[in-house]
């Protein structure tokens, strides 16, 4: 209960700031009507000192205090405690409005830029989901990829340098790599004879995948690779093309990231900018 409810600073901020942003800006207004045939709105989960708090922004809060964890795991007591923090803010957010803490520069500076921040997050995700990346784009991107390769590759991790060359000539001599690697190895790999299974290299730590990309087919690196782990004799096993499927998602992300950036420029150009930096 303590872990779960534990003091959410940065988040209470942000919804403490919210509120009075629309306090701020929404004081005195009516809710708009519902548009005829519009499903009604929730009932509010709250209400304190007359202002409302909606169910929407409570579900919202409540799913950035899970972090992953399953909604249905929340018990009755966990909700209404969240419910708590939320009345704790709006009471809070209320008595700073009566202090005119809205007017004051540090705050209002930290209330707009929340609120360009909010438009803006808001304003990408509503483009990603209308720009999403067609089968002919995706398969476009598979076929002009650069690195693309999926290496099968295993390994022996020692402390010391001077332990994987002692091993590397051991194998050399003719013991095999799988029986050094469960006897000696201290990764947890060690069990499967040192077997990584296939992996891309933007998986692995720099000089790993380095020295992966430089061996051939059955070769055994001629010297130790040291990274932050310790030092690795590997052993390229065999290399193939990352099947599509799998780099699918990688792909995706590739392209919105492209589109989203010439979205931005796209802006940028009919926009009136002025640098006073």
């Amino acid at each position: 209960m303590t872990q779960f409810l534990s003091t959410q600073w940065t988040r209470l901020s942000t919804v403490a700031a919210m509120t009075l942003v629309l306090a701020a800006c929404g004081k005195g207004q009516q809710a708009a009507a519902p548009a005829p045939g519009a499903k009604p709105a929730a009932a509010p989960v709250a209400i304190v000192d007359g202002t409302p708090i909606s169910r929407e922004a409570y579900d919202d809060y409540l799913k950035g205090l899970l972090r992953g964890k399953p909604a249905a795991d929340v018990t009755a007591e966990e909700k209404n405690q969240v419910l708590d923090q939320m009345i704790n803010m709006q009471v809070i957010a209320t008595q700073a409005e009566k202090d005119g803490l809205e007017k004051d520069p540090d705050t209002a500076t930290r209330i707009a830029l929340l609120r360009t921040q909010i438009l803006a997050d808001a304003a990408a995700q509503k483009y990603v989901k209308s720009n999403e990346p067609s089968d002919q784009e995706l398969h476009a991107a598979y076929d002009a990829a650069t690195d693309k390769t999926e290496y099968h590759a295993s390994h022996i991790l020692v402390p010391t340098k001077e332990k994987a060359e002692q091993l590397i000539k051991k194998i050399k001599g003719g013991a095999k790599f799988e029986d050094v690697a469960k006897a000696e190895s201290t990764d947890n790999s060690k069990a499967n004879g040192g077997d990584l299974g296939w992996f891309t290299t933007a998986r692995m730590v720099k000089p790993f995948g380095d020295a992966v990309k430089a061996l051939k087919k059955g070769d055994l690196t001629s010297e130790p690779v040291q990274t932050q782990y310790g030092w690795h004799i590997i052993k390229l096993e065999d290399t193939r093309d990352a099947p599509f499927d799998q780099m699918k998602a990688q792909l995706s992300n590739g392209i919105m990231q492209k589109k989203f950036q010439d979205y931005i420029d796209g802006l940028k150009k009919t926009a009136k900018i002025e640098k006073k930096l």
